[in-house]
């Protein structure tokens, strides 16, 4: 046997609990910590934190394949999904747009039942083209014939990491799946149940492309129910980005174990848990962002000035690398350079800008974050 699906057993995955008892309930006290700071929270604030974790999951899932979004692109897909103003914004493209599309469909509507009709319009939504990169591939349906394999190396270097069941054997491994997802709710534990979720879909394999991010879709709309809400307030996709190389490494040797998913799952609780501290960040960038507005709400800004402002913002204290220059006010706000100097002056004027101290190669500006400059 090279592969878990060739084990006798298969699909019965099997883990050892006591390397696991003290993992769990780490993961559960930072998941009640969370929440409790997210209940605090007003609605409006709510909702912008919402956004801002649904635009990094959407980003960074597709990261983790090799395919870089525009951040503005999705911004605006997420806003107008979620009723927030997308003014000045690009229109986002149908990719893009089938992906927020999916993943508020999984964890808004995570009592509805998943079937293999879902999952395959899930799936079409991700390629509306019917094509990944130039290669044509089955959409909206369970994978071709011939082997599926993750492979990685240059050509005449492959190295095959991994090879899914063949795809004669897909539709029985989708019928088993759904079946286990139905009956081990409420009976797994909510958080294992979520690492299991994503390690059993991803081990069949069973669509042409998109069987990544599926997966991790899948993993939010575990965490939606064990959690009984539909927003997310962590990204798990962000956490496994930054962890890219453990996570494949893990994932190889577990698939090509014995059944034990013992190692995965203690990676997976510790991946959660550091997705949920990162989470702390971008609360406080929204709780700084909300802070800032409400200091400044009799502010007389146009547009520019304020989509400029907006992005020092979301981009945070300190994390604007070079500061605001004009050059990048130009870049920021489609202005030319006359207009761009005499908005910052404005801006300057009215105490909402501070020039840097620091001298490079051109004067460089930071917003005003607190009462006085800093």
């Amino acid at each position: 046997m090279k592969y878990i699906w060739e084990n006798p057993n298969w699909p019965k995955l099997i883990w050892r609990s006591e390397p696991l008892l003290s993992l769990v309930g780490k993961a559960r006290l930072s998941q009640g910590k969370l929440l409790s700071r997210v209940a605090a929270l007003g609605i409006e604030l709510n909702l912008t934190a919402r956004a801002d974790i649904l635009i990094e999951e959407t980003v960074k899932t597709s990261a983790i394949e090799g395919e870089l979004l525009n951040r503005d692109s999705v911004r605006s897909s997420v806003a107008r999904h979620l009723g927030l103003p997308s003014e000045n914004l690009p229109l986002p493209s149908r990719y893009v747009d089938g992906l927020v599309e999916v993943l508020l469909d999984a964890t808004e509507n995570f009592n509805k039942p998943l079937t293999a009709t879902r999952l395959k319009s899930w799936q079409a939504a991700l390629f509306p083209t019917g094509h990944s990169g130039l290669l044509h591939i089955h959409v909206g349906k369970w994978r071709g014939p011939g082997p599926m394999q993750v492979i990685s190396g240059g050509m005449g270097k492959e190295k095959i990491h991994y090879e899914a069941p063949p795809s004669d054997r897909v539709e029985k491994e989708m019928r088993q799946f759904l079946s286990w997802w139905k009956s081990s709710l409420g009976k797994e534990e909510g958080l294992l149940r979520s690492g299991l979720a994503h390690f059993y879909f991803l081990t069949i394999h069973p669509f042409d492309d998109g069987n990544g991010r599926i997966a991790r879709v899948l993993t939010d709309m575990a965490l939606a129910q064990d959690e009984r809400i539909s927003t997310r307030y962590y990204s798990l996709s962000s956490q496994i980005m930054e962890e890219r190389s453990a996570y494949y490494d893990v994932l190889e040797a577990c698939q090509k174990g014995d059944g034990d998913v013992t190692t995965w799952l203690q990676w997976f609780l510790g991946c959660y848990m550091r997705a949920v501290d990162r989470s702390g960040q971008i609360l406080e960038d929204v709780l700084t962002k909300a802070e800032f507005w409400h200091r400044h709400h009799e502010l007389h800004v146009n547009e520019r000035q304020r989509k400029v402002i907006n992005r020092l913002l979301d981009i945070g204290k300190g994390r604007f690398e070079g500061g605001l220059t004009t050059r990048k006010y130009v870049s920021i706000a489609k202005v030319s350079r006359a207009t761009a100097f005499r908005e910052i002056s404005d801006l300057l004027t009215k105490g909402i800008l501070h020039e840097n101290p620091f001298k490079g190669r051109s004067t460089s500006y930071d917003l005003v974050w607190g009462e006085t400059v800093p």
